[in-house]
């Protein structure tokens, strides 16, 4: 029989099968609030048996949306709603995961149907942050470096997320370190040019996923499972690759991460995949 439909267990959570639903941004909210289309949409994948099913990327600080339209959880106003969809998912057999995620760099940019690049100040965008100074492309917002208190502050944002996340019943916390998001541009030195302890080796470039890997695992117990989300290249030259992807993943590992979702890409425009 097919390994595909047996249990999966890891830590205290027990997957029904192995097909996962991957966190699909819908770019339909306010204020980051779930709505009835997040529970329609997540539930239906729930009664179709999927085993573990995840939330989009879910923004921990309202300045790390990727959109004006986007989830969040910031705030003990986005439980109710999320919990109404876990226990709705749980009821089905299944198992609900979130993705924690922070835009950096590409936040305060059009949903995709409303256009392309920066959401004007005056129309709804925000001032975004980023290992350097350095904008994803021409048409996307300038960039202010995080300090060391915006670093914390971020790393606080997780660890605030992660407890929430908890609460509203989500067994799977996944942290989002793919597709040029601001985990991401810390690692790849094509976006972070720091020269203090989060910048230049590969050791101190991860130094900002691995401290939050760390907090979030001090945050939510040793029982339930995290699962970090990694682009294992930015097909580009002198960009982040797939050794030090591995190099990382021990790395991970070792720090108690249960699962490397990878995928590639994200963090260079243009790049050809």
């Amino acid at each position: 029989m097919s390994y595909l439909f047996t249990p999966l267990t890891t830590r205290a959570v027990t997957l029904p099968n192995r097909i996962v639903v991957s966190p699909m941004c819908q770019y339909s909210y306010t204020d980051g609030l779930s709505n009835e289309w997040q529970f329609v949409h997540l539930a239906t994948r729930a009664v179709g048996g999927a085993g573990l099913v995840f939330t989009e990327a879910t923004a921990v600080l309202p300045e790390g949306r990727i959109s004006p339209d986007d989830a969040g959880i910031w705030s003990d106003a986005h439980i109710p709603g999320l919990r109404r969809i876990t226990d709705f998912i749980k009821a089905q057999g299944s198992v609900a995961g979130i993705q924690l995620a922070h835009a950096g760099r590409k936040a305060s940019t059009f949903t995709p149907w409303r256009g392309h690049g920066a959401v004007p100040m005056n129309a709804g965008g925000w001032e975004v942050f980023g290992p350097s100074a350095i904008a994803f492309s021409s048409d996307y917002p300038g960039v202010t470096a995080l300090d060391q208190a915006g670093i914390d502050r971020v790393i606080a944002a997780f660890v605030d997320a992660a407890t929430r996340a908890v609460h509203a019943g989500f067994e799977v916390i996944e942290i989002h370190a793919a597709h040029g998001y601001l985990l991401h541009q810390f690692l790849s030195p094509l976006s972070n040019h720091r020269n203090d302890g989060y910048g230049g080796s590969l050791e101190n470039r991860s130094r900002f996923l691995m401290e939050v890997i760390a907090a979030v695992r001090a945050a939510i117990g040793a029982s339930l499972p995290i699962w970090v989300r990694l682009s294992a290249t930015d097909w580009s030259e002198g960009g982040w690759d797939i050794e030090e992807s591995v190099t990382l993943s021990r790395m991970m590992r070792a720090a108690s991460v249960d699962l490397v979702d990878v995928t590639t890409g994200g963090n260079v425009a243009g790049a050809k995949i």
